[in-house]
């Protein structure tokens, strides 16, 4: 796949975007079709949304696909999630594969049946040299969850108080070795978090937008890539009223 070059109006680019995909269900129920019709309409844009990061420049996207508390939905709501995510590694592997996507995996894959736990393995062993786009999926995964399963690999490995720094707790986490988001976009016009990866966006640029998931397309993602260079991060610092520069590094 050759090289693409982002539009030359993006003058700074996220490294790393997260998204929380989120109004699928509206975005049936508005053209009055089951949930699960949503949910493939927003796997299908999802294609579109990985083709557009690596034109644009993006090296990594983490995207917000089952979290911990959807369990909890209807049943049949949830096989067929699990039905959409085994269909989606049979039939788009490949292409990504091709296209140079690594897949990573973050959350627990202990709740899944067997035959799709080894799907995923699999599909995450086929591309873990692949480095165009670094695309993570948060599946069973819940941001407090996270937290707990990092402490509990510190304590298991006998490591003192004394020792734990913000350094060390990253290293434990689900996303050991990603960088935390520049940017993280939440569709559907709710502003919240919803327990997406509550300690690696603390410094993150929030994008709120009305657009549902399945909506959401390339022209959109440009919108948002754009506000975000219009953005001074500051990392909790501010500016300084004498010398008029930010007391804390740029992103």
């Amino acid at each position: 796949m050759p090289e693409q070059k982002p539009p030359e109006d993006l003058t700074r680019i996220p490294a790393h975007i997260a998204i929380i995909m989120d109004g699928n269900g509206r975005w049936a129920e508005k053209r009055h079709l089951p949930h699960i019709a949503g949910h493939r309409a927003g796997t299908e844009n999802l294609r579109h949304i990985i083709k557009a990061c690596v034109e644009f420049g993006v090296q990594y996207l983490t995207i917000y696909a089952f979290s911990t508390e959807n369990w909890k939905r209807p049943m049949d709501e949830v096989n067929g999630l699990m039905q959409i995510l085994a269909e989606s590694i049979e039939n788009e592997l490949g292409e990504l594969h091709k296209q140079g996507t690594q897949l990573r995996h973050i959350g627990r894959l202990e709740q899944l049946n067997p035959a799709l736990r080894q799907k995923v393995q699999a599909a995450i062993q086929l591309t873990k040299n692949n480095q165009r786009l670094i695309l993570s999926i948060a599946w069973n995964y819940g941001g407090r969850d996270e937290i707990v399963y990092a402490l509990e690999n510190i304590v298991k490995e006998g490591i003192k108080p004394d020792q734990v720094t913000e350094q060390m707790i990253s290293q434990h986490l689900f996303t050991a070795g990603l960088p935390d988001p520049d940017l993280v976009i939440r569709t559907s016009g709710e502003m919240r978090t919803s327990n997406f990866l509550l300690w690696q966006t603390a410094y993150s640029e929030w994008y709120f937008t009305p657009v549902l998931w399945p909506d959401f397309n390339k022209a959109e993602l440009y919108k948002a890539i754009k506000e975000y260079g219009q953005r001074e991060r500051r990392f909790g610092g501010r500016k300084s009223s004498d010398s008029g520069e930010s007391q804390s590094y740029a992103g």
